[in-house]
């Protein structure tokens, strides 16, 4: 396991995707939660088969894969619902984070969560990276790629903790309001200055 680990976090359509994109080009090993929270409902795993009893078999694709999309507006509106699916999943994708933040070989490791500071995942982390763009980017973004409707983003970003909180938790801030060669000349200044710590850390 590298010694150093980064959590990255942001809220809905701030662009963690974009930001952790340019430090894996760096030659920086990811571990993403979204991806984590995919691994453990895949078919054939018991939490799928849970889900689907509880939820119905209406909540799986065709081809049996989970409808997150209708998965997530069912939890948006019931809180019981989505607390019985947070006490399934929270501790699966906790172990597997964990196995996986182990195996990074690179001098230091991205780990990107959403939640990161809300489900008290920065004790995985040496350092927070928070991703922050105004709220209006963050809705006119997640409308365009996610094709939801205003209100139900605007719901998301209300569930997730405050701009103000996010900031205050962080070490770092990278602003993403502006263009992606911005962006990436941003994380490459990052990139030094974490190579620099994880030296630090190993010293």
């Amino acid at each position: 396991m590298s010694q150093f680990i980064v959590g990255l976090t942001g809220g809905i359509g701030s662009g963690k995707t974009a930001v952790s994109d340019s430090f894996a080009e760096l030659g920086i090993d990811i571990v993403d939660a979204d991806l984590v929270s995919r691994i453990v409902v895949e078919p054939g795993t018991p939490a799928l088969a849970a889900i689907a009893e509880h939820f119905g078999s209406d909540i799986l694709t065709q081809d049996g894969q989970l409808d997150r999309a209708q998965l997530r507006a069912i939890i948006f509106k019931d809180p019981e619902a989505k607390h019985w699916l947070e006490a399934l999943l929270h501790p699966l994708i906790a172990e597997e984070i964990q196995r996986q933040l182990h195996s990074i070989s690179s001098p230091y490791g991205i780990f990107v969560s959403p939640l990161l500071i809300e489900a008290g995942q920065r004790l995985f982390c040496d350092r927070v990276l928070v991703v922050d763009v105004p709220e209006s980017t963050q809705v006119e973004r997640t409308m365009a790629r996610d094709s939801n409707d205003r209100e139900q983003v605007e719901r998301i970003i209300a569930s997730q903790i405050n701009r103000q909180d996010r900031r205050a938790a962080a070490d770092d801030i990278l602003d993403n309001s502006q263009d992606l060669s911005t962006l990436k000349d941003r994380v490459a200044a990052l990139h030094v200055q974490y190579l620099e710590l994880a030296k630090e850390k190993v010293g």
